[in-house]
């Protein structure tokens, strides 16, 4: 596949754009005979990087491939078509990437006719196209965030003309219901509701590569709930980048509150939701999760820092006292309500005082948990062009002070628990011990036991008998 052929290529000035109108596209996907003829037979592997919005994504992605007669494969190396679902936020996620690329080479060499494709928020940025097309001629197809629902016409074309293809759009055209889907559990599930953010934080990439704020039809997502639920789901989560935005651009009255509303009301035993940002969590919305017991009573709600200075300057639009003042509003309306954050630590001529800012505000808040992350500067973004002037040994010292006073809030928090019995979505068999089963609580925290397979996909209960932090064990109550 010598010869590639460029369709579009992404531009960061133009990914800014907030101004495109779109649309709602409701689609009938019908594979061509050719590109059905060319699959039977053929399996393909998905590797996906990221984020639960990117998971979602491969799971489209998969429906997309099944309907054409591919099969998924057990592993990596009996593939016909292998994809990379990227995610960009961070420079390790890339990393990974660009490794797992490199290991590919070899593999192709082996297997000539093995398609080899990349997506995601990665390929959205103009200057990672350019270095994968000059280091890794082996890849065959890229696209982008935008144009999945066309996704059967690339593969297409690099299927049957044999030729490379990248099409990468920097702005979306519309919103594409009725895509397939092929889910990735049967009894929990990933439901957007929105797509792209407009919030454009200093320090964040996710404006640039998933676009204008664009929200669902309310009708459109209640179908597909009501149709999780008919299948059985005992767990919906609702996605965003910013799911508390929901609504703003449809200009009918439509907000996420009356969307959580609704979506509780359908009565699937638990509903979740991600991300919120401080700024559009309004206490209507408060008021509909204390309402509803299947909403569960865990919100995540990333604070980045605890300085002013520095939420300034990451564009966060909001002081620490108004954060503080929402997470006590929150306690109040909603007892019991577990809430974890991000945080980051370095962001660019941070001083100590204001790192300890931020420690001051996760003792105050004690949080159940904390997704941290030392900065890194994303290509394109305000915050990649200011002058650095904390170092890395600095900020490796920072994280590990900041996750040792997280541990102080978290350790009380999980020891609470001890003696306590708690509703466990059973999903998994552990890692460490196949003896044990793994689920999560109401709350999110996760709790391993001793059980059977079959549970896997109930909601059981469980006494907890230990707590290690960041996860409990406990044994299962017998409710005969």
């Amino acid at each position: 596949m010598a010869k590639c052929d460029i369709h579009s290529l992404p531009n960061m000035e133009e990914a800014r754009n907030r101004t495109t109108k779109f649309d709602f596209e409701y689609e009938n996907v019908i594979p061509s005979d050719d590109l059905k003829k060319y699959a039977l037979g053929k399996t393909y592997f998905i590797r996906t990087y990221g984020c639960q919005a990117n998971y979602r994504d491969e799971e489209i992605i998969a429906g997309l491939l099944e309907k054409t007669g591919y099969k998924k494969a057990d592993d990596i190396s009996n593939a016909d078509f292998i994809l990379l679902n990227t995610c960009a936020v961070r420079e390790n996620a890339e990393q990974k990437v660009y490794g797992m690329i490199g290991e590919l080479k070899a593999f192709k060499t082996k297997n000539k006719n093995v398609i080899i494709g990349l997506c995601g928020c990665m390929v959205q940025q103009k200057h990672i196209i350019e270095h994968v097309l000059k280091t890794y001629r082996h890849v065959d197809l890229i696209f982008g965030t935008h144009n999945i629902h066309q996704f059967l016409n690339l593969l297409e074309e690099v299927a049957i003309k044999k030729t490379k293809v990248v099409d990468v759009k920097s702005l979306p055209d519309a919103i594409h219901e009725n895509l397939p889907s092929v889910r990735s559990s049967n009894f929990k599930a990933f439901v957007n509701i929105a797509y792209g953010c407009d919030k454009f934080c200093t320090y964040c990439i996710v404006p640039y590569t998933r676009g204008k704020e664009r929200s669902r039809k309310m009708e459109d997502i209640l179908k597909e709930v009501r149709e999780l639920k008919n299948f059985g789901y005992k767990e919906v989560t609702l996605l965003g980048e910013n799911v508390n935005s929901y609504g703003k651009d449809l200009k009918d009255g439509t907000t996420f509150a009356k969307l959580l509303d609704e979506v509780a009301k359908i009565n699937i035993p638990r509903v979740r939701f991600l991300t919120s940002h401080p700024w559009d969590f309004t206490s209507d919305i408060i008021d509909v999760i204390a309402k509803h017991d299947n909403i569960m009573k865990y919100i995540h709600l990333p604070v980045q820092s605890g300085s002013d200075e520095i939420l300034h300057l990451m564009g966060r639009r909001y002081t620490s006292k108004q954060y503080k003042e929402l997470v006590d509003l929150i306690r109040n309306k909603i007892p019991g309500v577990a809430i974890s954050t991000d945080i980051i630590v370095g962001f660019p001529n941070e001083t100590y005082e204001q790192f300890l800012d931020t420690v001051k505000m996760v003792e105050y808040v004690k949080y159940e948990s904390a997704f941290t992350f030392i900065y890194s500067p994303r290509n394109g973004t305000p915050a990649a062009k200011m002058v650095d002037n904390v170092t890395n040994k600095e900020k490796s010292q920072r994280f590990q002070e900041l996750v040792k006073a997280l541990e102080k809030t978290i350790s009380p928090s999980s020891e609470k628990m001890v003696g306590n019995v708690y509703d466990v979505l059973v999903e998994t068999v552990s890692e460490k011990d196949k003896t044990m089963m793994s689920g999560y609580t109401e709350t999110n925290k996760l709790v391993h036991f001793k059980g059977d397979p079959s549970l896997i996909g109930e909601i059981v209960k469980v006494k907890i008998n230990e707590s290690h932090t960041y996860s409990l064990i406990g044994e299962l109550v017998d409710e005969r």
